[in-house]
């Protein structure tokens, strides 16, 4: 999954309730949200490409593209830390394949609060290996972040103003809760993203927005 940030259409979908998830209430649908950060590849940084000459951005002389994928995520939210374990595959092809060769890249992952802000990044590198005559290779990645429980748990009080049972008649019945500024940005401020990708050059992430 590619991801630039979350929406507002995305968190009208990850109130804290009491109900079972996706369980009709009186007063409508009750979701269970999760502490656990949505995990993804951010946006313009899932490929990575290298050009032989470097400076060289033609088809021709491509060296090798690498795309990252199989994004998953597990995640143990029980203590005051949430850590956020997500595994990842990188899938290599190169142009020439006359000899053994090892490709190093660079990659990263970045906790994000609120759709923008990025709160903690670490940096890695993954190695992938080709055989003499082999045009492509896959490795498989790993990188691990935390969240403070604290930072991903609604306010009580606006935990009440999403899951308040509303009936036909009262005078907010028809008032979308995440209309209001200030519960709109306690939702974002406690919402967060683990995200994934390739650390890349500047040149290489103008290629990756404009090809």
């Amino acid at each position: 999954m590619k991801t630039p940030l979350l929406g507002l259409t995305a968190l009208g979908l990850i109130l804290s309730g009491c109900a079972g998830k996706g369980e009709i209430v009186e007063g409508g649908i009750t979701a269970v949200r999760s502490a656990c950060p949505t995990v993804g590849v951010a946006a313009n940084t899932g490929d990575l490409t290298l050009f032989d000459p470097v400076t060289s951005r033609d088809a021709g002389a491509i060296d090798v593209v690498a795309n990252m994928t199989n994004v998953r995520g597990t995640c143990n939210d029980a203590g005051d830390q949430i850590v956020s374990a997500v595994t990842f595959d990188v899938l290599a092809r190169r142009t020439r394949t006359d000899g053994p060769r090892d490709v190093t890249l660079p990659y990263y992952i970045a906790i994000v609060r609120g759709g923008t802000a990025v709160t903690a990044k670490r940096k890695g590198q993954i190695a992938i290996h080709f055989d003499a005559g082999q045009a492509r290779a896959q490795a498989s990645g790993s990188a691990s972040a935390q969240i403070a429980r604290a930072a991903a748990t609604l306010p009580d009080d606006v935990r009440e103003q999403l899951t308040r049972k509303r009936k036909a008649g009262d005078e907010d019945a028809a008032t979308d809760p995440l209309s209001r500024p200030e519960v709109r940005s306690a939702v974002l401020r406690a919402s967060f993203e683990a995200l994934v990708g390739f650390q890349l050059t500047d040149d290489q992430l103008k290629y990756n927005v404009q090809r």
